[in-house]
């Protein structure tokens, strides 16, 4: 007979996520992970599967957190005024409750960029291939863009965006802002 599991999942991958955001996927140990989520490395193991599997159920939960900005900045109709609205909302959900922490997504796709384990690269390249896509649309509001322009716009906004998750993660409210209005001073 099973034994009951004596903790909730998501609340346990809440807290992984959040120790992953924090320290990354290399610098987190399984120890860490055991203290933060209050449970042995046994029910890990048989509830993820291995430190990995915990990391991708963080992602996920990640992903559910950021939903609602997606779904805002999708349904938007103003363009680049959007784009613009989606960059200051994502800078919101780094900074609630005093978590400076960036992007989860953004600091995976860095850490994983020279990584061998392509489950996680996908994920992140989607990830991105989607915001790209997004910022596409957006910007094909405005008709007196060529292709080509959008297509160069598009990719500045993606870097320009990596550089804002970085940046929330140690300079100031202002200085962010700052940038913020600075990166769409020309768009």
């Amino acid at each position: 007979m099973a034994r009951k599991k004596e903790y909730i999942e998501e609340e346990v991958i809440e807290k992984a996520m959040n120790i992953f955001w924090q320290n990354g996927y290399e610098n987190t140990s399984m120890q860490m992970l055991e203290k933060e989520m209050g449970i042995n490395k046994f029910s890990i193991y048989s509830s993820f599967g291995s430190k990995n599997g915990v990391f991708l159920e963080s992602l996920k939960c990640y992903k559910s957190k950021i939903r609602a900005i997606f779904e805002k900045f999708i349904e938007a109709s103003n363009g680049v005024e959007d784009i613009k609205q989606f960059f200051y909302d994502s800078i919101y959900v780094s900074h609630q409750a005093g978590n400076h922490k960036g992007c989860l997504i953004t600091n995976t796709y860095n850490e994983f960029s020279e990584s061998e384990d392509l489950l996680i690269k996908d994920q992140m390249n989607t990830f991105m291939g989607d915001l790209k896509n997004i910022f596409i649309e957006k910007l094909k509001m405005d008709a007196t863009k060529d292709e080509e322009t959008i297509c160069k716009q598009a990719n500045y906004l993606v870097l320009a965006k990596h550089g804002l998750a970085a940046a929330s993660r140690v300079n100031t409210q202002k200085e962010i802002e700052d940038y913020i209005e600075m990166t769409f001073k020309n768009l």
